[in-house]
């Protein structure tokens, strides 16, 4: 189980995931890379069956310039993707002696970018339909998805969307590590991604911690907001 969870800012996008691989087949998990390049201007993160996600990771990967460059990415991704699904769905068997399989071969794709001077996110679901949300501004997949979502609705009145790629990535920080405290399924370290014209760039460990410190200084900005909200209050 995992969160993929991205937001538009004004001269970029934002996309960040915990790195937390559950499997409940076999009632364990560990970590795994969830975010990956898609050419210079891309990346994108999945959630579900890691076969399905494998074979996407290898079709992306050669075929990144083709999708950012098409005129619509969206049906650029979906006509990619519905060849892996169907591959999976038609060789998948339910049931299995002396297995209790849970899951199966559904995935959920959530890609983001910068091209022709804009921004968009692309979400292609298990049944291969396509959603936009640059529109909208955030966008969450995943277990945790529900979670991040309210937690993007707490986030709306700072308004990312007209601030900078530095205020977007503090704010994929301070969502996925709130959701690693509230949700077992989404843990360890995370992922970002920050993406503007000049290209797409994973954050370094030392990034991440820089931007901690950065949501504990948003943190302090608030106590003080709210002990200046009624004056004279102790």
């Amino acid at each position: 189980m995992t969160v993929v969870v991205s937001v538009v800012c004004s001269d970029g996008v934002v996309i960040g995931a915990d790195t937390q691989i559950t499997d409940s087949d076999r009632g364990m998990s560990y970590p795994g890379q969830k975010l990956q390049e898609m050419g210079a201007h891309a990346a994108w993160g999945g959630s579900g069956a890691r076969a399905v996600l494998g074979d996407l990771e290898k079709v992306f990967s050669e075929e990144a310039d083709a999708i950012c460059a098409a005129p619509d990415v969206g049906r650029a991704l979906q006509e990619r993707t519905l060849p892996v699904l169907k591959h999976h769905y038609e060789n998948f068997i339910p049931e299995v002696p002396g297995e209790d399989l849970k899951g199966g071969p559904s995935a959920w794709v959530h890609a983001v970018g910068w091209t022709d001077g804009g921004p968009w996110i692309v979400e292609i679901t298990p049944s291969g339909m396509v959603g936009r949300y640059e529109d909208i501004g955030f966008h969450a997949v995943g277990s945790g998805a529900p979670m991040a979502q309210q937690a993007g609705a707490l986030l709306s009145h700072i308004d990312l969307v007209d601030r900078s790629v530095r205020h977007g990535v503090v704010g994929i920080v301070r969502v996925i590590d709130a959701l690693r405290v509230s949700s077992p399924s989404v843990g360890l370290e995370i992922d970002v991604c920050a993406i503007t014209e000049a290209g797409a760039h994973h954050l370094t460990d030392r990034e991440i911690a820089t931007a901690r410190k950065d949501v504990r200084r948003w943190r302090d900005l608030e106590r003080k907001a709210l002990d200046d909200l009624f004056p004279g209050d102790d």
